[in-house]
């Protein structure tokens, strides 16, 4: 039986198209327990969750990627991070007052821009940006890449605050088919299946019995799944090095501003670390993080 929380790779033999299938539940679960979102939110963050899992397995990196989605409307922040081992975390900003039931994307992040960055643990930073302007986030993320000189990309998504899941298309470079006509009317017969998908078979069906729906006349190859867990990245070392960024008089200047103690909160999982003024001395003194005051939740 698979894991709540995968990824799974297909590969069609007879056309120059992949694809990836990805089911988040637990890491879902554990990201919307963090903070109390209305269900469109919920639903929202769901779904780029779900959009980072299909992307993490379509890149050849060691390292972050960071999908970021601002608007100017209920919605103003969507952000996920997920590794390049498949640790995900993601967090959204709201104003409650402006979040109706059953709001929609373009009503929850009107005038919204798209940043994807790929932060590789050796090498160069990459970010690419684009204007969130399809009626919802799937098709916005398709336009992200008909936009760029990436390959051409289709993605269909799905949350309803218990489940978020998805699969992605690509079209791969020429090899088995190389005529451009045919080329094209193999993409477009794939996507146009891929089209009728409904939310509740994303929701419902696992891979191997959507692609079996979809592609029953093709010749599909259904890879193992790979795991998908969440996991805060924050630490109380990574706070210690932002109180030591502050400079030791700042530092102290802070402590006695505060009533005693310097904390931290991690937006993503609410995890507090807190540094008082033997702490501080300690960190600057060089002699670590490990101080007399406990990481307080």
């Amino acid at each position: 039986m698979l894991d709540s929380d995968y990824t799974q790779r297909f590969l069609f033999d007879d056309s120059d198209v992949r694809g990836e299938w990805v089911e988040l539940e637990r890491s879902y679960a554990e990201v919307l327990a963090k903070h109390d979102y209305p269900e469109p939110v919920a639903q929202l963050l769901g779904e780029l969750l779900a959009a980072a899992g299909l992307l993490v397995g379509t890149l050849k990196f060691d390292g972050l990627m960071v999908l970021q989605a601002r608007s100017s409307g209920a919605v103003p922040l969507l952000m996920v991070e997920c590794s390049s081992e498949r640790e995900v975390r993601g967090i959204a900003r709201f104003d409650a007052a402006q979040v109706t039931a059953g709001a929609t994307f373009t009503e929850l992040m009107p005038d919204g821009v798209l940043a994807m960055t790929i932060e590789p643990a050796n090498g160069q930073r990459y970010q690419g940006i684009v204007s969130l302007d399809g009626v919802t986030l799937a098709e916005s993320l398709s336009s992200y890449f008909a936009s760029s000189e990436q390959l051409p990309t289709r993605f269909w998504l799905a949350a309803d605050g218990r489940r978020a899941c998805g699969m992605l298309l690509q079209q791969l470079p020429a090899d088995r088919i190389r005529e451009p006509e045919e080329r094209e009317a193999s993409w477009q017969h794939l996507r146009t299946l891929a089209d009728t998908l409904s939310a509740e078979e994303l929701l419902g069906l696992d891979a191997q019995t959507v692609l079996h729906r979809l592609y029953h006349e093709e010749q599909v190859r259904l890879f193992e799944p790979r795991p998908i867990v969440f996991r805060c990245s924050c630490s109380r070392e990574r706070s210690a090095s932002a109180v030591i960024s502050l400079g030791q008089q700042d530092a102290e200047l802070l402590i006695e501003e505060q009533g005693g103690e310097i904390t931290i909160d991690c937006q993503f999982c609410n995890q507090r670390y807190s540094f008082d003024a033997a702490d501080v001395a300690q960190l600057f003194a060089g002699a670590g993080t490990e101080g007399p005051s406990d990481t307080r939740h």
